[in-house]
């Protein structure tokens, strides 16, 4: 006989999914909040900062974006305890992580988006008298928000999909929730079928909020 769908099992264990699903979404937004930290202040070194300090921000972002994230999520999860007598959560161990991952492409990201900032609007924040981190604050980095939001809008999509990866570690987010019952179901078509659906739903959802943020900053600025 044929494979016959039966989602009943899946719908009973459905809580496991669901709360996976709100850990992702944390997971992401924590990640990025971080990541945004690190590369808007990395990024503005490395427009400021002489050659060594390019050169340091430089070899972090290469060797983040040539390692693949779930050798990253490896090294900081089982090899840096091993070395460094410290010890933290699979939870904390990936929001280092993916924080770490993030920080990586936002450093190319906002540094694209400073140095798009027109020379004008520099050199008339010197014409009023502005100080070089006033102009920093008050014209460069609107102006670089504004360029860069799309940007960084795609790099939340991507990093909620990344969350994924946690599942490597035991972290109970949605892929994690999706393992566990098909262990314990063998109902592996209708699990996947059901967390690609949340996946897609959830993706996109996100994609037209932020968006909808886009247009509202824009004609706010």
């Amino acid at each position: 006989m044929g494979y016959a769908l039966n989602f009943n099992l899946i719908w009973r264990h459905f809580d496991k999914l669901w709360g996976g699903l709100l850990l992702s979404l944390e997971l992401a937004v924590i990640s990025i909040a971080i990541g945004i930290v690190i590369g808007l202040v990395l990024a503005v070194w490395y427009v400021s900062a002489g050659r060594v300090v390019r050169t340091i921000i430089a070899a972090y972002v290469e060797f983040i974006r040539n390692v693949p994230l779930i050798l990253l999520v490896y090294l900081v999860f089982y090899g840096l305890p091993t070395v460094v007598d410290i010890a933290y959560s699979a939870q904390t161990s990936f929001v280092a992580t993916l924080a770490l991952y993030s920080g990586a492409y936002l450093v190319e990201v906002f540094r694209s988006g400073l140095e798009a900032v027109p020379r004008g609007q520099i050199d008339a924040g010197k014409a009023i008298g502005l100080t070089p981190w006033q102009r920093l604050l008050h014209v460069r980095l609107p102006t670089m928000l504004r360029i860069t939001l799309p940007a960084l809008s795609n790099t939340f999509i991507s990093l909620f999909k990344d969350t994924s990866v946690a599942s490597v570690i035991s972290v109970p987010e949605l892929t994690y929730g999706a393992q566990w019952i098909n262990f314990n179901t063998f109902r592996i078509v209708e699990v996947y079928l059901v967390v690609t659906a949340m996946y897609l739903l959830t993706g996109y959802a996100l994609l037209y909020a932020l968006r909808l943020l886009e247009r509202w900053f824009r004609a706010a600025h």
